[in-house]
């Protein structure tokens, strides 16, 4: 299974009340398998970003994906996943680790993409409706 997962993760206020929205879409079929809308509680913008790729992920390896593409509005976790940023934050680096541990699980075979957030529509309005939730 080739899965393409979409994640966003936000905060109201940096840091403040944070949640992530994740949607996992088969690439073969185009279909939504899996749908994660999750309140965080207080945290920033950056980690709840991280912790949406790290929901997808993990959900990933259940799944057990042959492939992955993170698409993701933010472009430092794009880019730090990629490595074309170094990760100078040690609470971001905990969550950078977390991701590459995953992608070891997953064989290595995990690409990142980074998209303007109007493409981004579905994981966006899950994590806004975490946020919502928790008001």
């Amino acid at each position: 299974m080739n899965l393409q997962i979409y994640t966003d993760g936000g905060a109201r206020g940096n840091p403040g009340p944070a949640g992530i929205g994740v949607a996992i879409i088969d690439k073969a079929t185009g279909e939504t398998i899996a749908e994660i809308s999750q309140y965080l509680g207080e945290t920033t913008n950056n980690q709840a970003e991280y912790q949406a790729a790290i929901a997808g992920l993990t959900r990933a390896v259940e799944l057990g994906a042959k492939s992955v593409e993170i698409v993701a509005d933010s472009e430092l976790l794009v880019r730090q996943c990629r490595g074309q940023y170094k990760v100078k934050n040690a609470d971001l680096a905990k969550r950078f680790l977390e991701v590459k541990n995953l992608e070891t699980q997953l064989g290595g075979r995990v690409t990142y993409t980074h998209v303007k957030r109007e493409l981004n529509k579905q994981a966006d309005a899950l994590a806004n409706r975490a946020m919502d939730a928790k008001k």
